[in-house]
């Protein structure tokens, strides 16, 4: 089974996949942290990719898709699509990679959301700063002020994009490269909507009413 979660930035792509690997057995393809491990390990698409990025450009969608025809290869149950792919033009590149390997897309999902909300869900984050137990201003407060649930940790600490200006910079980056791949989709058959304001195990349960 193969699928793509879509979703712009903080709709819970990746939580959703974790959940989704540990359930179906499927593994979870992020092109970011594919790009870091082949550039560590100096494979031949990471060494153009470091190539690129030093030069302080972005990597090509043929880097990318090389990098993902080589995790193809692996034996597995299916992959989980999560970031990728960003373009129209992406989506059509895997789509022919899959045909070629004899693979197709079951499912392209995705996590609906309301952009304030949004906003707000991101913004207000925070991990413990010793063991990343995550927490928010609003939604979801240590027991105690102040005091890790988790470790009993007492330092806290927010990622340095996770501030509004950021935030929407990067949904008007999704609107402008990534939405145009929900029509696309749309037109093929492919694509199915959660609700992705609903709390985690709702989604989780969304998702699986469409797998299986």
């Amino acid at each position: 089974m193969n699928l793509i979660l879509l979703g712009p930035p903080g709709a819970g792509k990746g939580t959703q996949s974790k959940r989704l690997e540990h359930r179906y057995g499927l593994a979870q393809l992020s092109t970011g942290d594919m790009l870091r491990a082949a550039v560590a390990a100096g494979s031949e698409f990471g060494l153009k990719a470091r190539q690129v990025m030093e030069a302080g450009e972005l990597v090509s969608d043929d880097i990318i898709i090389g990098l993902i025809a080589e995790r193809l290869k692996a034996p597995g149950k299916g992959f989980i699509f999560d970031g990728f792919p960003r373009t129209t033009a992406q989506a059509e590149a895997l789509d022919h990679l899959l045909d070629t390997k004899g693979l197709s897309l079951d499912h392209v999902i995705e996590l609906e959301v309301d952009e304030e909300a949004l906003v707000t869900r991101i913004t207000g984050r925070y991990t413990c700063a010793k063991c990343g137990q995550g927490y928010h201003d609003r939604f979801e407060k240590p027991k105690t002020d102040g005091v890790c649930d988790k470790c009993a940790g007492v330092e806290f600490k927010r990622r340095a994009d996770d501030n509004e200006r950021t935030v929407r910079s990067r949904l008007q980056s999704y609107h402008a490269q990534t939405a145009p791949i929900i029509p696309y989709y749309d037109a093929r058959g492919s694509l199915k909507k959660v609700d992705g304001m609903a709390n985690i195990d709702d989604v989780t349960r969304q998702i699986e009413s469409i797998l299986e």
